[in-house]
């Protein structure tokens, strides 16, 4: 698992890890009707972040309309986007 540095969120270069996993990364897309606190919330449970990393991601995707949240392997990918989904969030999974 690969947390993402909101700082380094520009930068869309998926690395390899070496193994037969396909990279990816998981988008976040802004909405109107989750609160800031229930994205924060939700982005701590899938990337187990803190909590000034996950407000950091909050802020760039109501920002900017969407963020990469996550990189990883494609199942671990799979697994953040499914938690995200859980309250409805917006995400997509790209490789």
């Amino acid at each position: 698992m690969e947390k993402i540095n909101p700082e380094e969120l520009e930068d869309h270069e998926v690395k390899h890890s070496g193994g037969t996993d396909i990279p990816a990364r998981v988008i976040l897309f802004d909405d109107e009707w989750h609160t800031f606190e229930q994205v924060t919330e939700q982005i701590i449970i899938a990337i187990k972040c803190n909590l000034q990393q996950a407000e950091s991601l909050t802020w760039m995707v109501h920002s900017k309309g969407k963020a990469l949240v996550y990189k990883g392997d494609m199942g671990e990918c799979l697994k953040v986007s499914e938690i995200l989904e859980e309250i409805d969030l917006g995400t997509r999974v790209e490789y």
